[in-house]
């Protein structure tokens, strides 16, 4: 079975998984929270890079790129629950270099607890 990623559109969904779950590290904020009105075959992550943190677009569109690399491995890695939707807010410290590693290691170890 193919999982498909599927971005947040509607802005009650945000506002209602603000309203949910925090978890915090110095790459990301995550937020999660069970959906009523959610598909269990797709996974719902939105991953927002906000204009005031990243004022270059090349720099938004990077970490966004390394957040879906990230969440592209978890999904055959580990088992992610897909009874909930995921936020993604991501931080300034994605930008170092030669940080995918410990990116990876902090993501996988955030989903591990939400199990």
């Amino acid at each position: 079975m193919k999982i498909k990623i599927v971005a947040l559109k509607k802005d009650e969904d945000f506002k209602t998984l603000l309203r949910g779950r925090k978890l915090s590290n110095k790459y990301f904020v995550m937020f999660y929270k069970k959906l009523l009105k959610k598909n269990s075959n797709n996974l719902n992550v939105s991953i927002v890079a906000k204009k005031k943190i990243f004022p270059k677009a090349v720099d938004r569109n990077f970490s966004k790129r390394l957040f879906k690399n990230v969440l592209n491995q978890a999904i055959k890695k580990i088992a992610l629950n897909f009874n909930y939707s995921y936020l993604i807010l991501a931080k300034d410290n994605v930008l170092e270099k030669n940080c995918f590693d410990d990116l990876k290691n902090t993501m996988f170890e955030e989903f591990n607890k939400i199990r």
